[in-house]
């Protein structure tokens, strides 16, 4: 019996390690080598080391199983250490330290019962070795394996291939990488001249909605709610003589890691990983808000989601930031999200935006109330109500738990569809606050939701042009959809083209 249980532990591992072979031929090959050895010395030293091994490989197979959960690709070695930091950031803010402690130290604990286990299973067949007949039966073993490498070598291809793929693939990505850091700092545009031009001097509002993506209009689920929500803000803004065009971006992520699309729109750079994004910041390319600042504008972050310093934004050129601390939010936080977005737009309003005697704004907002985990999702408030954030503690009061919605996958995509309702409906309302005089609003989803929510492998995402008509015609062109709806024929624009078409005036 535990000779059957030490089998089904291996095979498990294997599995998980490649979780498209079925029958992994290093079983067979373990367990002969583990026959011939037998209960010896070297057998001990050994088993350590498969151990180990084995245990690095199941752990990379679970890596790839949650970065293709959460991100809808595969686990890069180079790229995805950071985010160690970002899980307990995000277990933190959803689930509080203690239970983000127990999570972590439960996982901890897995995996070194993980391999605890592997080393008692290998050490069952070890204890069968010695012997003429564990010599015969070490080469039976050896028989399954060459049958499925002759019966199909595509299908059945050895975990160490799959391992060997893996570092091949991990090696091109390290020489892809260096390629990349000699492109970012061979800056195109570098004498460009005039930029912002088109722009008539007006201001321009970067606006990012989290997890707001072409699942709105291609998804079901979806599509009904947020066309319903983006003709009604279509119709007031209309009316307000405002121009609207829409496409979609091809963001470089899905799922998460939302500042890899808001760095390849400043940047002008396809940064689809980690590595690159550092990349360019150690470069000295010359962002978007760099040229703005040439050009005589004020360069504003705002990101209520940074609970942490975030030195990077003086790298990309932002004169000034406002991180969560600095938005004068009195309001609880709702589970992970620092504060609602009507707050978040109100508080831009009244550091920046309504300032006397201030230059054009070029601003960068970041909106996270459509962030995971969606609940509670805050209703529209007249803008005076807003105030200090205080009046948001009724949302809280009596709201499910994330844990409570979390069990039930159909929940949670309602709670999302709410979520990007919220979002939109608060911009729209901000924009139409200020059409008697307004700016340019660049409004554009960050990435897709997660794969599970979303039910699309499409990294695209929305992007809507809103002004002063003769602007939006001028910059957008008549490829770009009329209006706040993207049509499924609109054009798909890579990320790393806005920065250049922002400062030409045209693509």
């Amino acid at each position: 019996m535990q000779l059957i249980a030490a089998t089904i532990l291996l095979y498990s591992v294997l599995v998980i390690s490649a979780a498209e072979i079925l029958w992994p031929i290093e079983l067979f090959v373990l367990i002969a080598i583990l026959l011939l050895a037998g209960a010896t010395r070297t057998e001990r030293v050994l088993r350590a080391l498969l151990a180990l091994a084995l245990t690095g490989i199941a752990l990379l197979g679970l890596a790839d199983f949650g970065t293709g959960l959460a991100f809808a690709r595969p686990f890069n070695l180079i790229a995805d250490w950071h985010f160690a930091q970002g899980i307990w950031l995000l277990l933190k803010g959803s689930a509080g330290i203690p239970l983000a402690v127990i999570g972590l130290s439960a996982v901890a604990l897995v995996l070194a019962a993980l391999m605890l286990g592997i080393w008692w299973s290998l050490a069952q067949w070890a204890r069968c070795g010695a012997g003429a007949r564990a010599n015969w039966i070490a080469a039976a073993m050896l028989v399954p394996g060459a049958g499925l490498i002759a019966a199909d070598f595509k299908d059945y291809a050895p975990v160490s291939v799959e391992a060997g793929a893996r570092i091949a693939q991990t090696l091109a990505a390290d020489e892809a990488l260096e390629a990349f850091i000699v492109q970012a700092k061979q800056d195109p545009i570098e004498d460009i001249g005039p930029v912002l031009t088109a722009l008539d001097g007006r201001d321009l509002i970067i606006i990012y909605i989290e997890s707001y993506g072409r699942a709105s209009f291609s998804n079901p689920r979806y599509r009904g709610a947020h066309k319903k929500t983006l003709q009604a803000i279509e119709e007031q803004l209309g009316a307000s003589g405002l121009g609207m065009r829409s496409a979609f971006l091809q963001a470089p992520t899905a799922g998460g890691q939302s500042w890899l699309t808001h760095g390849s729109v400043a940047s002008g750079l396809w940064l689809s990983d980690q590595s690159r994004y550092q990349a360019m910041l150690e470069s000295g390319r010359q962002t978007l808000f760099d040229y703005a600042a040439g050009a005589g504008y004020r360069t504003v972050a705002v990101k209520p989601a940074h609970i942490l310093a975030w030195p990077e934004g003086e790298v990309l050129g932002f004169e000034v930031i406002y991180n969560a601390e600095d938005l004068g939010y009195a309001g609880p936080a709702l589970n992970w999200v620092t504060m609602p977005d009507q707050f978040t737009l109100a508080a831009f309003e009244r550091l920046e935006y309504n300032r006397a005697g201030r230059p054009p704004i070029l601003a960068e907002i970041s909106l996270i109330s459509s962030h995971a985990p969606w609940v509670p999702v805050p209703d529209m408030l007249a803008w005076e109500a807003v105030d200090d954030g205080t009046v948001y503690s009724r949302f809280m009061e009596g709201s499910p738990t994330p844990a409570e919605i979390w069990r039930d996958p159909e929940r949670v995509r309602a709670q999302y569809t709410k979520a990007i309702e919220y979002s939109l409906q608060a911009v729209g309302s901000w924009v139409a606050r200020h059409a008697d005089n307004p700016p340019v609003v660049l409004l554009m989803g960050d990435h897709q939701p997660l794969p599970f929510v979303a039910e699309s492998d499409v990294f695209d995402v929305p992007v809507h042009l809103i002004g002063p008509a003769p602007v939006v015609e001028r910059l957008a062109g008549s490829d770009w959809h009329s209006g706040l709806t993207p049509g499924a024929d609109s054009p798909v624009i890579g990320a790393e083209r806005l920065r250049d078409w922002l400062l030409r005036g045209s693509f």
